[in-house]
């Protein structure tokens, strides 16, 4: 099975959504809205019912048809499921869905580690790039050596990382990683921060970290 469930940047909970159940219980997108619709003083006695309104567009019809697909938590996609039938596609998708929001959560508490373990890193890096010399470009060093050390780890700089994975252009492109990219974006600012200290330019940096990739493009 795909990704069931999901974690949207600087959120605390994940959740899967009303197409995510109708495709994998194999019943139709409208009978889990109606179900949702029919039972919502149900649904938010678990928290806010989220949803996002997105464009469909279907071969053979006219125009662009939208449909409303709701976001779920872990337990209000366990109760939705509740009012399905027992049939063994169900089953296995129940117990699927649950690693997966298992895992999730587990993802979640990684991420909030390393970002915290990841704070004096960084200012450690800010710091040495602060003490360079001055320059007309120096405020511009800030962005270099950051897409240099997403580069090194991740093969991508914050720009392309962000429109790789649809966020906005002023968005914090880290708040798109995951546990493990972070902890090699992570590496790699420390290793900056200790070459910048002992005077190395931002070439020889560069040629020095591009070598060694802690995570393939």
């Amino acid at each position: 099975m795909r990704d069931l469930v999901y974690l949207t940047p600087n959120t605390e909970e994940p959740f899967t959504t009303s197409e995510v159940i109708a495709e994998y219980a194999r019943v139709k997108h409208d009978t889990v809205q109606k179900l949702i619709q029919r039972h919502e003083s149900d649904f938010k006695s678990f928290g806010l019912v989220g949803f996002e309104i997105r464009a469909v567009n279907n071969p053979g019809s006219r125009g662009t048809k939208y449909v409303k697909v709701y976001k779920l938590n872990e337990q209000q996609a366990t109760l939705l499921l509740t009012f399905l039938r027992n049939t063994p596609v169900v089953i296995e998708f129940k117990k699927e869905l649950v690693r997966q929001f298992f895992a999730m959560r587990k993802e979640l508490m990684n991420i909030k580690e390393i970002k915290a373990e990841r704070k004096p890193l960084r200012t450690s890096m800010t710091d040495a790039i602060k003490a360079l010399p001055d320059s007309p470009h120096k405020k511009f060093k800030y962005n270099q050596y950051t897409d240099l050390a997403y580069m090194a780890a991740l093969g991508k700089t914050a720009r392309q990382l962000r429109k790789e994975r649809g966020a906005d252009k002023n968005a914090t492109a880290s708040d798109y990683m995951s546990s493990d990219e972070l902890t090699a974006v992570s590496k790699m600012e420390n290793r900056i921060s200790v070459l910048l200290e002992v005077g190395m330019d931002y070439q020889t940096i560069k040629n020095s970290l591009l070598r060694t990739k802690l995570i393939g493009a």
